[in-house]
């Protein structure tokens, strides 16, 4: 049998060689935000001939917005993020790429967050991955409350949780620095998807190590756990591989609008089987062995 919790070292030593880097270049450079949370104006043009993505780039630089960013959107369309600007301003700007450019256009999506609306965004976000992160605490202690020290396995489940979540905000952090990549409402749909679908794989091991407890396999925690894992591993590597070939599959097929939200699942998912499988119920054994080492030194009644 493979001992996945006999190696735990090393799945710590992976998992803080990704966070550490993410976690100081949140420190240095922190998310890259998108309109959602710096405030802007986001619209997506639909040109009635083909224009190049230099062209483009070129008249809104002409007409004073150079720092606009430019995606294409697919099918001839482009999604272009501003500074906030008026309708007053918008008008011109489509008047204005239509005569530089010599081609009519039509504005698909148009919409303006201001900067209250982004900070209220912000708050909102971390309220509900905190609340979020308490519920499942309440729910996984009370889901094992006949094990002993149930609030044990809802925090290594909130701990695993979390591990999740920093990964991905690392990584994005790390792709705001090196490519550009930003984060918006959608990313914060991404992050509230993980923490499901994280928390889903995460009972289900735990699950197998409250059988395997009951069903007393062995007097040692330690291979009762690896157990369970290894119980798990078939089912949670066969719905976590299905549905990342799902979401891989709009990440190369899908459109600019949804970019950030299924890479967002897509590391997201990917950290969620790792955890479930490698960190979860490692921090298990690595509490119990921690505890029945302090209990084993405490001196004895006089």
């Amino acid at each position: 049998m493979i001992d996945l919790v006999g190696k735990r070292k090393w799945f710590f030593l992976i998992s803080a060689i990704v966070i550490i880097p993410g976690i100081i270049s949140l420190a240095v450079f922190g998310l890259n935000p998108g309109v959602d949370f710096s405030s802007g104006t986001a619209m997506t043009l639909t040109f009635d001939k083909e224009v190049e993505l230099s062209q483009l780039r070129q008249e809104l630089a002409g007409l004073g917005y150079d720092r606009a960013v430019v995606q294409p959107a697919g099918e001839g369309d482009f999604f272009i993020r501003l500074p906030e600007i008026s309708a007053e301003e918008t008008t011109k700007l489509t008047e204005g790429l239509e005569a530089g450019l010599d081609t009519k256009l039509t504005i698909s999506s148009l919409y303006s967050v201001s900067p209250v609306v982004a900070e209220g965004t912000v708050r909102n976000t971390i309220i509900a991955i905190v609340v979020a992160s308490i519920g499942i605490l309440l729910y996984i202690s009370w889901a094992f409350r006949k094990m002993p020290k149930p609030l044990r396995w809802g925090t290594c489940a909130v701990i695993a949780l979390v591990h999740d979540l920093v990964v991905v905000i690392a990584v994005f952090s790390i792709l705001g620095w090196a490519a550009g990549v930003e984060i918006d409402a959608l990313f914060v749909t991404g992050v509230l998807a993980v923490v499901g679908v994280s928390v889903n794989n995460i009972v289900v091991v735990f699950d197998r190590i409250r059988e395997n407890l009951k069903r007393g396999v062995s007097r040692d925690f330690e291979v009762i756990v690896n157990c369970g894992i290894i119980e798990s591993l078939g089912r949670s590597l066969n719905t976590g591989l299905a549905t990342l070939f799902v979401i891989l599959a709009l990440y190369l097929l899908g459109g600019t609008t949804t970019y950030t939200l299924v890479l967002a699942l897509l590391i997201g998912i990917a950290t969620g089987i790792y955890s479930s499988l490698c960190i979860a119920g490692q921090l298990l054994v690595v509490w119990e062995k921690g505890f029945a080492s302090r209990q084993k030194a405490a001196p004895g009644p006089v």
